[in-house]
């Protein structure tokens, strides 16, 4: 299923209201832990999975890559990318996750930042990676993490004066959709358990290079106080691997 939530004006507007889309890959709390994944970008040819607002487009071509193609679903993010970068070495092109096919060893790095707990089969987009990048091409990937999409409430369990006692885990190893409300509106996310995001990742012909489990940093939180409960479980899983 090809999921299009950000092309609806109301959902959308919302979503562009939150820090991350106003602020940047410096209100993302976990921007510090997937940068330090990233390989050098100087001279590469780098593919976004999901670019959304091509923030890390722009910051690849900040890093001296050679050239970006950042892919989306949503015309929205798409045009909000094109109207917010002026570069001839990015190009963005409106399409599906599911629907992407580049010529063998096209890119030299790709790259894919909280987009493929959207996408129902995982494994087939590792081959697709795998299949367009050149020998010794990195991919570097987050995603919400198992932990948090194993329960679609994706909520705390609360005491009886509404205080966060703890994040509830259930039906972890059921894996498939999980119908999530985001922004006030159902969203189909789909939940896999950690080793299968790895095998599908080693089957590919990948190697793992490096997990990380970030929380937000103390620089963070002085700014977002109300990210303080982002250290009590993990929210995203973030891979970093290699075609050798």
């Amino acid at each position: 299923m090809k999921q299009n939530k950000y092309d609806d004006p109301g959902f959308f507007a919302k979503y562009s209201g939150m820090p991350r889309s106003v602020g940047g890959l410096d209100s993302a709390g976990e921007w510090p832990a997937f940068r330090a994944l990233l390989p050098e970008l100087r001279g590469k040819r780098v593919l976004d999975i999901g670019c959304g607002f091509g923030w890390h487009c722009r910051y690849a071509r900040e890093r001296q890559a050679r050239s970006v193609v950042g892919i989306d679903l949503s015309e929205n993010m798409i045009a909000r990318a094109r109207e917010s970068t002026d570069d001839p070495a990015i190009e963005y092109r409106i399409l599906a996750i599911e629907d992407m096919h580049f010529d063998a060893a096209e890119f030299d790095v790709a790259i894919s930042s909280l987009a493929l707990h959207y996408v129902e089969r995982f494994d087939i987009v590792c081959q697709k990676v795998h299949q367009c990048l050149a020998p010794g091409g990195a991919f570097v990937l987050s995603f919400e993490h198992p932990v948090f999409t194993a329960l679609a409430a994706q909520d705390w369990h609360y005491g009886p004066n509404g205080e966060r006692l703890h994040w509830p885990v259930d039906r972890y190893q059921d894996e498939g959709p999980r119908e999530a409300r985001f922004l006030d509106n159902d969203v189909v996310k789909y939940h896999r358990t950690v080793a299968t995001h790895i095998n599908a990742l080693i089957d590919a012909g990948f190697r793992i290079a490096s997990i990380s489990e970030p929380q937000p940093s103390p620089e963070l939180l002085d700014k977002h106080p109300e990210m303080r409960d982002e250290t009590r479980r993990p929210i995203f899983l973030l891979i970093s691997a290699v075609k050798d």
